[in-house]
């Protein structure tokens, strides 16, 4: 038997020990309400649950008020507004969220939930069962592209997404708001927690307790298995995978910063060996390179993130076209980890009527044409949230105020903000 092997048993059955005394113990015990059914037990009472992170933007005033609107529909419409962050009980998925919400209801056999969108920041999701009756989840994405909404906060977006369901004309109101964009409408999605028995983390699962201790028994030597299978697979990838093209960058999620700093210092001292090879004469951009090759330096040596990381990339970029004498398109709006940009496009964010002229990555066009969420670089904002790098006040970030060449060039915004190139 392989020391592999032997490892794996024996944290197979570490695993077991610790987690049988544990849930015969809550059997035992009985478990604190969980947040899912917190939740479920509040919109017992009302159909509107605001946690207390939202309550001044959706006061206990208006909490009554939407309560009432949704009543006078005669729909089963019920309003969750809760922050969803990555490791939560929902795992920052608001897909989770409807799923375990709906499975503690007493009554799921018809139910329209409107949830925050895990994937749009200060947007709204709409799910409903058994089936898009009510066209729900196209009524409540086109409150957000309301002209009329652009301002609106987060009660009057809620009130105004309820109207739309209640009209029923999701469809027609989501193609209206959406015309100025261009493309097919078709919106692509997750799967919905649409099945009877919903989805949810370990901590929300739609499981008893009394069935808890056999789940384990059966879930941990599946998931060291699959663990297992997934190792050797990557081991056999290891051995013939080429290596990776010059511009290919891994998307935000995956991206190891490791990596894009080793790349980034090749990109930079490639620069600088272009600039020292240049002929003055015949390079007349030669000086705005060694601009860029300075800043992406500087940039390089006090990056703290991939944000900044991908900032010194772009002046490399910059850099690089001055020395062709052929400006090009700068890296990705939404993610410069994925390259130079393919195409310029007309892009407004969600709420807002202002549009931005951003150049973008064939994968962010093809994710834009068809009302999906592009892959987005993230950044800290003032209170520790991950947000889209773009959303980081202006102030505070070089890279949100050029968008890395999109809305200007990398090396002005660097020279003009030098103290905040973080």
């Amino acid at each position: 038997m392989s020391t592999d092997v032997k490892r794996l048993i024996t944290l197979l059955a570490t695993l077991l020990l610790a987690a049988l005394p544990t849930t015969a113990a809550r059997a035992a015990d009985g478990d604190a309400p969980s947040a899912g059914q917190r939740i479920a037990n509040a919109l017992r009472t009302s159909p509107v649950y605001v946690d207390e992170s939202y309550a001044d933007a959706v006061p206990p005033s208006r909490q009554r008020q939407l309560a009432d609107r949704i009543r006078r529909t005669g729909l089963p419409i019920k309003v969750v507004l809760t922050p969803l962050t990555k490791g939560d009980a929902f795992d920052g998925d608001s897909h989770v969220l409807a799923g375990i919400v709906r499975d503690r209801l007493p009554d799921r056999r018809e139910l329209v939930l409107i949830t925050p969108d895990s994937d749009f920041p200060d947007s709204l999701r709409g799910y409903e069962w058994p089936a898009d009756t009510h066209q729900a989840s196209r009524a409540v994405a086109a409150a957000g592209f309301l002209d009329e909404m652009r301002d609106a906060g987060l009660a009057d977006l809620t009130a105004k997404a309820v109207d739309l369901v209640a009209e029923g004309k999701g469809e027609q109101r989501y193609e209206e708001a959406t015309a100025d964009l261009g493309g097919p409408s078709s919106q692509s999605t997750k799967p919905g927690p649409g099945s009877e028995s919903g989805s949810g983390s370990d901590s929300e699962s739609g499981f008893g307790s009394g069935r808890t201790g056999w789940w384990l028994l059966l879930a941990v030597p599946a998931l060291a298995l699959a663990a297992l299978t997934t190792r050797a697979a990557l081991l056999r990838s290891r051995k013939r995978s080429p290596a990776l093209p010059q511009l290919v960058f891994a998307t935000a999620r995956a991206a190891d910063e490791a990596q894009v700093r080793r790349r980034a210092e090749a990109e930079v001292l490639a620069l600088g060996e272009a600039t020292r090879a240049a002929d003055v004469a015949t390079t007349p951009g030669l000086q705005q390179a060694l601009d860029a090759y300075a800043a992406a330096g500087t940039v390089l040596d006090r990056a703290r993130g991939l944000p900044a990381l991908a900032g010194a990339l772009a002046l490399v970029q910059e850099g690089r076209d001055a020395l062709a004498d052929s400006p090009g398109l700068p890296l990705c709006f939404f993610n410069p980890l994925h390259g130079r940009a393919a195409l310029r496009t007309g892009w407004r964010p969600l709420g807002r009527r202002d549009r931005l002229d951003a150049a973008v990555c064939q994968e962010c066009a093809h994710a834009l044409r068809d009302h999906r969420a592009p892959e987005v670089l993230t950044d800290t904002d003032g209170s520790g949230r991950r947000v889209p790098y773009f959303e980081v006040p202006a102030g505070r970030s070089v890279w949100s105020a050029t968008g890395y060449g999109s809305l200007m060039s990398p090396l002005e915004g660097f020279n003009s903000a030098r103290p905040r190139a973080r």
